[in-house]
């Protein structure tokens, strides 16, 4: 049979295959959009569920870590204050700061359906540390001078060990560096929960964590402006 032979729809005809094909289309990408809504399309409690489970098995999250150098001196008398010997100790030391994953429950994450909100309370944040670097510690005796060890210079210098780390420890437990913290750790896990929302689809979620101790989430923005020795001399206050 030829080309020409061949039958063909009439104009009309086509026209109506080609509506009621888009229909059939539409109907079908209808039925399977509310079929996935309904059966296969995640819900955000549990995508938030999924998220908080993978948040615990990380255990412990350090979202700030931060760097302090303590100066101490010890002092001892001798011979009726005849005879002084004097121990200055420069110590360095590293501190994280910590949030225990472990800690975090479902009743911790609550999903609200009316404002798309997921709200997290968090544990509080946890110092660890101070990990002291020796290495970069210099001990001096009288006069700036490093002298030669005695007895009586290692009773002072293991007295100057134990007060400088708790003087680390004041310094890391301040308000700015706590404040720092506590924010880089209330960043991270709203970041941890409004990623897996936005991938699933709910863009329009808002993830607000906070902590026990506070009555309100926080919305201000920090006052990243003050000098890094500021914060140091706050801790030693």
């Amino acid at each position: 049979m030829d080309e020409a032979s061949r039958p063909r729809l009439s104009k009309p005809l086509a026209i109506a295959a080609v509506v009621i094909a888009l229909i059939l289309g539409l109907v079908v990408g209808g039925a399977l959009d509310i079929g996935k809504r309904l059966f296969g399309g995640p819900d955000p409690e549990t995508v938030a569920s999924s998220a908080l489970q993978s948040m615990r098995a990380q255990n412990r999250l350090v979202p700030f870590v931060a760097r302090y150098v303590s100066v101490v001196s010890s002092r001892q008398e001798r011979l009726g204050g005849l005879v002084s010997t004097e121990r200055t100790l420069i110590l360095p030391g590293d501190v994280r700061y910590e949030l225990d994953l472990a800690k975090l429950g479902a009743e911790d994450v609550q999903w609200d359906a009316t404002s798309s909100t997921l709200s997290v309370t968090l544990p509080e944040i946890e110092i660890a540390g101070p990990e002291v670097d020796l290495a970069a510690a210099r001990e001096y005796g009288e006069g700036g001078v490093l002298s030669a060890v005695t007895s009586t210079d290692e009773a002072l210098d293991r007295n100057n060990r134990a007060r400088a780390v708790a003087d680390l420890r004041k310094q890391a437990g301040a308000a700015v560096p706590m404040r720092l913290a506590r924010e880089a750790g209330r960043q991270a896990v709203e970041r941890s929960f409004a990623l897996p929302l936005q991938a699933a689809g709910f863009d329009n979620a808002k993830v607000v964590a906070r902590y026990p101790t506070e009555g309100s989430p926080v919305t201000e923005p920090l006052d990243h402006s003050r000098a890094y020795n500021d914060v140091l001399a706050e801790g030693r206050n």
